[in-house]
């Protein structure tokens, strides 16, 4: 029910917001009468500010058109190599002849964002390497006859991706897909599988969630795994593809995300309408580009989202060694020829501090110069992959780390 009260008051304050963004440019068009009367700069920031709060946000584009690679710029080809009913598989296909790079698998996060929400990681990458990401797909969008999508499947998409890519390939997952993606790898060296990466590179993510546990893993281990099941699993609407779905809505996910920093935002908005009122356009831009991104999110399957809270957060499957997937025990040690990188930040509050770190010690069978670790200083979440310390630091280490290893 609650869905579609969320879907009802969308419906009434759409004509709202269009209407508060039409009054925001009458009072900025220098060609409108209402742009010169007193105090104009202050009302269209406010109908902009009132419009941004309530509008409906879509899922951006990548918008990637080209790279400088040895200082020449190289035009930007997004093509679709596989489409999945929960995902697809995206190259950024340099319109280049004669180009050898690293091949890069980019595990998008799928937690509540698109995968755009990569975009910086993408671009950063792609001057050095020859980039591919998951795009996972919105719930809502996927019929019901598309079956359901379990935490297994993501890493059974993750095992195919990387088998398609292969040899010679990279892998790089961000957050979320760390815990996957670990297992994916792990099976396939259990298996004897020949298709295994070069390197793994996991950047903050919840690889052992009991140390330096957060807000996000406290709220996971208060919480019963019956409250999850009852409280945020909500059926799809029927003015959506996948009417009837379960799922996790995307809105009550960003709702968490503002909760966990509800002064940061509130002190974000008012500098947005300062920066309006005083004409200063540059923050006000980044500010839409932001938000842009953050406030566009996506419904999670409900079987994939309760089966990681419950894999992940509360049973702590994977650093206690007994998390089996399709009747097969995932045993990290048994990795001996793909190199490790871990990145962490300093100030991360949703993956804590060790949290990555911990692929290490389950790591146990790749030998000591096949590992790495970086603790990015003064970094947030965000700041690990995208930003200017995903630019100068933090990426140029993983090019050197791919680069070490290829």
């Amino acid at each position: 029910m609650l869905y579609q009260l969320h879907e009802l008051q969308r419906s009434f304050l759409t004509p709202v917001m269009q209407w508060a963004d039409m009054s925001s440019k009458l009072f900025t068009n220098p060609v409108s009468p209402l742009a010169h009367t007193p105090f104009s700069q202050r009302i269209a920031a406010g109908y902009e500010l009132m419009y941004r709060l309530g509008k409906d946000y879509e899922k951006p584009q990548f918008d990637i058109q080209s790279v400088l690679v040895n200082g020449e710029s190289v035009d930007i080809l997004e093509h679709v190599v596989v489409t999945k009913p929960f995902c697809r598989l995206i190259h950024f296909k340099k319109e280049a002849t004669g180009l050898q790079q690293p091949k890069v698998l980019l595990v998008a996060p799928l937690s509540g964002h698109h995968s755009t929400l990569l975009r910086d990681t993408v671009r950063g990458l792609l001057a050095e390497h020859d980039v591919y990401i998951t795009d996972w797909t919105d719930a809502r969008m996927v019929p019901l006859t598309e079956g359901p999508f379990h935490l297994d499947d993501y890493i059974y998409y993750v095992q195919e991706f990387i088998r398609l890519l292969a040899p010679d390939l990279h892998v790089i997952s961000v957050c979320q897909p760390t815990v996957p993606v670990l297992a994916a790898i792990s099976l396939m060296a259990t298996a004897n599988d020949p298709h295994m990466p070069k390197t793994m590179t996991m950047m903050g993510g919840p690889i052992d969630p009991r140390r330096s546990p957060t807000q996000v893993n406290n709220l996971a281990t208060e919480k019963k795994f019956s409250w999850f099941e009852n409280t945020v699993i909500y059926a799809v609407p029927p003015n959506y593809p996948g009417f009837g779905r379960k799922v996790y809505p995307g809105f009550l996910q960003h709702a968490g995300f503002i909760a966990m920093n509800p002064g940061r935002h509130a002190q974000s908005h008012r500098e947005f309408y300062m920066h309006l009122v005083t004409g200063d356009d540059e923050p006000a831009e980044g500010h839409r580009q932001f938000y842009n991104e953050y406030n566009a999110v996506l419904d999670m399957p409900a079987e994939y989202y309760l089966e990681t809270i419950k894999t992940v957060f509360q049973e702590f499957s994977l650093p206690m060694g007994t998390w089996k997937v399709g009747g097969q025990l995932v045993r990290p040690q048994d990795i001996t020829n793909v190199a490790l990188f871990t990145v962490e930040g300093e100030l991360d509050d949703i993956s804590g501090a060790g949290q990555t770190q911990a692929a290490h010690d389950l790591c146990s069978g790749i030998p000591a110069d096949m590992q790495q670790d970086f603790v990015a200083p003064k970094c947030g979440h965000y700041g690990i992959f995208s930003g200017r310390r995903w630019r100068e630091i933090i990426c140029p280490k993983i090019g050197e780390f791919i680069q070490k290893h290829s």
